[in-house]
């Protein structure tokens, strides 16, 4: 695989099913900097998937991601070239080694948007880790990194090992003690989506967390954690949180 050719054609997929509007739109709602196509997901993923049919080297896979992620308009990065490289190193994972965390660090600290980052985060950070625990030791670090967007990733990362029944309960207690004063919305927001995936296999452990934090959790993590607990719980805590 070349490449740069490779992502020329995708590119040029992408292109042929342009939509100003929809380019539009997006642009606006993700308040994005980025040149914008105007592709929706379905259509951009498969254009995308089709070039890692065929399992890639892993130095074509990399190379293809830099090549899709380095890719201009304008002079400006093109975001669904970079949607586009993000999932064809998700869908081949399993090609990467512990040393290329660094690869998907760099991807999130070049992101602007959850667009980006909040696929990295779990479909590639938090696998990486769960296939290589090891690497949880750069969590800890992230979870304290100026760089909200790598915040996030910190939290996000421990989704696949919730959703496998094997979460992280250790870094989820010490990471929600670290970021319960959070200001940033989407700190917040990743709190309570880790807690509600943790609620559908384990309520009691989440229940008992929201309980000790109901002084000082954020309303937006409040609502979220407790969107998937037995109603009569769910109630309990949020009539709790109203008269804290």
């Amino acid at each position: 695989m070349n490449a740069g050719d490779e992502a020329e054609r995708i590119l040029g997929e992408l292109r042929a099913q342009a939509d100003p509007v929809r380019a539009d739109s997006e642009r606006r709602y993700l308040k994005s900097d980025l040149a914008h196509i105007g592709v929706p997901v379905p259509a951009l993923r498969k254009v995308a998937l089709s070039a890692v049919r065929v399992r890639p080297a892993r130095h074509e896979l990399l190379g293809l991601v830099d090549a899709l992620w380095t890719a201009t308009d304008d002079g400006r990065p093109v975001h669904e070239a970079r949607m586009a490289a993000v999932e064809v190193l998700a869908k081949r994972v399993e090609s990467l080694e512990p040393g290329d965390l660094a690869v998907a660090e760099r991807l999130i600290r070049d992101s602007e948007s959850w667009a980006q980052v909040d696929h990295l985060a779990e479909k590639v950070v938090g696998r990486l880790v769960l296939r290589h625990p090891g690497l949880g030791t750069a969590l800890d670090a992230w979870v304290r990194d100026p760089y909200m967007w790598i915040r996030r990733t910190s939290l996000l990362a421990l989704l696949p090992g919730v959703r496998a029944g094997t979460p992280d309960l250790d870094r989820l207690t010490r990471y929600g003690d670290i970021l319960i004063d959070e200001k940033e919305f989407f700190i917040r927001k990743a709190l309570g989506w880790v807690l509600r995936e943790l609620s559908k296999k384990d309520p009691d452990w989440v229940t008992a967390w929201v309980e000790q934090h109901i002084a000082h959790v954020s309303g937006v993590t409040m609502r979220e954690a407790v969107r998937r607990l037995p109603a009569p719980e769910a109630d309990r805590l949020l009539a709790a949180y109203k008269t804290r």
